[in-house]
């Protein structure tokens, strides 16, 4: 089991920046990708980034330039850095793990209220 627990979200008006932040526990060696997702009302989660354990770093169309997912191993964290938000950023931020034998584990959320 692993467990993911969020923080770092708030209000912040467009133009600004927000720091999310992930802690992992349980059984941190089973874990491969680590990421961030969101859900905004009515949508569907979505990936925004997601890091392997070597730093490869994969990320949504719609936050190129403006997110940056980072990765601690030793500490067992994993950053989203999210900068020039927008209103359309507002959403519940999920971190999220995947197991080497592809198992999903999720935080509970962190809100992120952009306001314009």
């Amino acid at each position: 089991q692993v467990q993911l627990v969020e923080s770092g979200g708030g209000l912040v008006q467009a133009g600004g920046s927000l720091r999310l932040s992930c802690a992992a526990s349980g059984s941190i060696f089973s874990i491969n990708v680590m990421g961030w997702y969101r859900q905004a009302p009515g949508k569907q989660r979505e990936l925004v980034a997601s890091i392997t354990p070597g730093g490869t770093t994969n990320y949504q169309d719609s936050i190129l330039g403006r997110f940056t997912v980072s990765r601690d191993n030793a500490k067992n964290m994993v950053y989203l850095q999210m900068n020039s938000l927008k209103p359309e950023d507002t959403a519940i931020y999920y971190c999220n793990a995947e197991t080497w034998s592809r198992v999903d584990y999720w935080g509970k959320g962190t809100l992120v209220t952009v306001s314009s």
